[in-house]
């Protein structure tokens, strides 16, 4: 059985057998190939039909003939014979594949003299090896070697023609992509007439003749073949025109065929990026290659690996037999679906990041043309067809859209695709409805897309189906529109001002499906770029849903955005403050010290250095707490990308001066300690006169900008906090003591160790401060960066514990 999985269609990389071998293994071995070449009989063959034929009627009576000596003492003599006749089978059997390979077709069509000529390649070296064949030394039957000696006739003097009928179909494909170079309509019964003779009778079956097309450009584009490139884009205009137009109707169920071009396979979902790491580079493999004890890195990794001296396996440390690398195409073609589909970036080539700027412009002037002229067909069958017709249409410009960037300026340019697919999202039919969001989707990928979204009033429509479409699917499609529209700075406010906007996405993480929920997240992050959605993010209650989800081991696929949504919020200080009440140091902690995700662990540190810095001690207090901490901090500094490294050496350095700090209290007198702060509160208006508090300070005191503040501000909104120094407990105040009277009075008898702290906030006021006594707290429960030197002590009365 020949593997053809990782072969270029038309290559045929026969194996030479060793000259060595014996007789009786050779000719097993031939055996085996004639009859796999039989087989192909019952093969369907839409092109080159009586080449194939003959072909496998020359190896049948070969056939015969092996089977015949199979059983026999052969003279070594013969084995050059049969090499060279095993090389001929091997080329024939991957010519019949790649004959009969679905979705190839029309591209064979148009290489159909090369096919004959394959054919009659192999067709003379069957012939030279038969001649030379000693059939004298063998013992056959007279009938054996008769069919024996008239193949070899046959086969030396056959003529292996292109098929008569393949010749006026290929014409026909070159007159119509002549045509579109002119911009003339090619007739439709001419499109059914090739169609018919490749026995393209599908939705579907056209469909897989793009996709093989789209692979082969691909990779002639990534090989530098111009002319290859040009001709395998001509033909992807030509069945990209006959798909949209002369299939009215898709074999299927339309809006769920071919889900994996836009969501991936549910098993695309099980896989971790961290899999998918070069372990030398530690960083996503862009040509993982496999060495001789079958582990995998990336080709520059390991090479690099090699010149060094090194002969071992970097993961066993075993000795390598041998340092050849076998490329792992299987896993490089993973890699890049899994990144795709999950927007991870997927760091190309340099060759390969050259081959996507020819996607703004088309592969030849016939794809470009056909393209055009399909653009305004499909506009026309959006706004006047049947609902069917525009269903239909709709995933047509689904999937063209996404295909490169050509395609959606040719459905751009048409001025009419954009608004009426607007106007298609209130249809009331499901599949309407998220054809229509998902062309928006892939549409909205171009800047000028964008611009006609947002002025023909689509952020609105678009907002409405993320609250209230018809299935989670045009829903979470909503929320990825709303994420590359956000990517304009402009649109992020206009998105961040429509009251329903973030709720409606905060709402999509809570209860969207896994993809809705990543979705949103990235949306949202998008959103923040923005710094005036920051506060509606928060109204939006968007930080307890990431926090839940970061607690919650069925959406791990959703940390590494949300924590990346979290950073970006704790840069403020209300965010910090949410994080905070949410309770989500514990996970950010546990994610940071168990994550294989260098990108993860790169938020969390993040968070924790604008935890530390927003949330002062208190916070810093905790990670003095969580001794694991550390050991995650230090191993970032050495492991963690660069910018991970440096915060991780912030928040170090903010713990060792907290440390240090702590160290310096604990050294000072006992006596210190035993002090006690009292705090009193008193309203602005039981004092008669600005004067009389004036009067009982001291000289410094009485020039304070407190006394300003007090003099200025509306006497019915002050509160005065009174602060004694002591060095023992002082008794509370009786609440309903009198305290006119009582506080001038003190203020003379002790005016040096009285001072005060105006408040004015009116939030504050309407809160926790109208009590009239807080309880005693040590001097080292007071923050000393609060305090204040202005002939005394001044204390901020938020500051205080209550």
């Amino acid at each position: 059985m020949i593997i053809t999985s990782d072969r270029r269609i038309l290559t045929f990389p026969a194996i030479h057998p060793c000259t060595d071998v014996a007789p009786s293994t050779i000719v097993s071995s031939l055996i085996v190939l004639a009859r796999n070449i039989s087989g192909y009989r019952s093969r369907r063959f839409v092109t080159h039909k009586r080449n194939v034929r003959e072909a496998i009627r020359l190896v049948g009576v070969v056939l015969i003939f092996l089977e015949e000596i199979k059983d026999q003492q052969l003279p070594d003599s013969i084995v050059l014979c049969f090499i060279e006749l095993h090389i001929a089978f091997q080329k024939l059997s991957y010519l019949l594949d790649d004959l009969c390979r679905d979705g190839a077709r029309l591209w064979v069509l148009t290489k159909s003299k090369s096919v004959s000529a394959g054919f009659q390649v192999v067709a003379k070296a069957v012939a030279t090896a038969l001649d030379v064949l000693p059939l004298c030394l063998i013992d056959m039957s007279s009938e054996v070697k008769e069919l024996v000696e008239l193949v070899a006739k046959q086969a030396h003097n056959g003529k292996f023609l292109v098929d008569g009928g393949d010749e006026v179909v290929a014409f026909n494909v070159g007159l119509v992509l002549r045509g579109f170079e002119e911009r003339v309509v090619p007739e439709s019964r001419v499109l059914k007439r090739v169609l018919e003779h490749l026995e393209i009778g599908s939705w579907h079956d056209c469909y897989n003749e793009m996709k093989f097309l789209d692979d082969e450009i691909d990779l002639a584009s990534s090989n530098g073949d111009e002319k290859e490139f040009g001709h395998l884009s001509s033909l992807m205009g030509f069945m990209s025109y006959c798909r949209g137009v002369v299939f009215e109707f898709i074999d299927g169920n339309i809006s769920r065929d071919h889900r994996v071009d836009f969501w991936p396979d549910f098993r695309l979902n099980c896989l971790n990026s961290e899999d998918f790491r070069c372990p030398i580079s530690l960083e996503i493999m862009t040509d993982p290659v496999t060495v001789a004890s079958g582990h995998t890195y990336d080709r520059v990794s390991i090479q690099k690996w090699f010149k060094t001296g090194n002969n071992i396996c970097p993961n066993t440390g075993e000795k390598l037999k041998t340092t050849v690398l076998v490329s792992n195409l299987a896993l490089q073609n993973l890699i890049r679906m899994f990144c795709f589909y999950n927007r991870v970036h997927f760091p190309e080539t340099g060759t390969r990041n050259k081959d996507l700027t020819r996607t703004v412009y088309p592969g030849s002037l016939a794809s470009g043309e056909a393209m055009t002229m399909l653009s305004l067909f499909l506009a026309n069958r959006l706004a006047f067809g049947s609902s069917e017709a525009k269903n239909k249409a709709a995933y047509e410009i689904r999937l063209f859209a996404k295909s490169n960037i050509f395609n959606r300026s040719c459905m751009a340019e048409t001025g009419t695709i954009i608004p009426t697919l607007l106007n298609l999202l209130c249809s009331m039919d499901t599949s309407i409805q998220e054809n229509s969001i998902a062309a928006l989707l892939n549409l909205s990928k171009l800047s000028t897309s964008k611009t006609m979204i947002v002025e023909n009033g689509g952020l609105l429509s678009i907002l409405d189906v993320l609250s209230k479409g018809l299935t989670m699917e045009s829903r979470q499609l909503a929320a990825a529109t709303l994420f590359y529209l956000s990517s304009v700075e402009d649109y992020r406010i206009l998105i961040g001002e429509i009251h329903d906007a973030i709720p409606a996405l905060a709402e999509m993480i809570k209860d969207g499906s896994p993809r809705g929920g990543k979705n949103a997240v990235v949306a949202i992050f998008s959103l923040l770029l923005y710094p005036g959605n920051h506060e509606r993010v928060l109204v939006a209650g968007t930080v307890p849903l990431l926090v839940d989800v970061l607690r919650a081991p069925e959406r791990a696929d959703l940390v590494t955005d949300s924590l990346a949504v979290l950073a970006t919020l704790a840069e403020n200080i209300e965010g910090t403050i949410a994080i905070l009440c949410a309770s989500a140091l514990p996970q950010i902690v546990g994610i940071l010290q168990t994550s294989s995700s260098r990108t993860a662990k790169e938020y969390c540190v993040s968070i924790l250095l604008s935890l530390s810095t927003n949330g002062g001690d208190e916070v810093v207090t905790i990670f003095q707490k969580t001794p694991s901490l550390m050991a995650s901090l230090y191993s970032l500094l050495t492991d963690g990308t660069s910018r991970a490294s440096k915060k991780a050496s912030s928040v170090l350095s903010i713990l060792h001066q907290f440390h240090n700090a702590n160290l310096e209290r604990s050294l000072t007198p006992t006596v210190s300690q035993e002090r006690f702060v009292h705090v009193r509160y008193w309203r602005r208006k039981e004092v008669a006169d600005v004067g009389d508090v004036r009067q009982n300070f001291t000289k410094s005191g009485a020039n304070t900008p407190l006394f300003k503040m007090l003099e200025k501000g509306k006497r019915k909104e002050h509160r005065a906090v009174y602060v004694k120094n002591s060095e023992k407990p002082v008794k509370n105040y009786d609440l309903d003591e009198d305290l006119d009277g009582l506080l001038p009075e003190l203020m003379k008898v002790e005016a040096n160790r009285w001072f005060w702290y105006g408040i004015f906030a009116e939030e504050v006021l309407e809160t926790a401060h109208r009590c009239a006594v807080l309880r005693y707290i040590t001097v080292d429960e007071i923050r000393q960066e609060d305090i204040h030197v202005a002939g005394g002590v001044l204390i901020p009365v938020v500051n205080l514990t209550m």
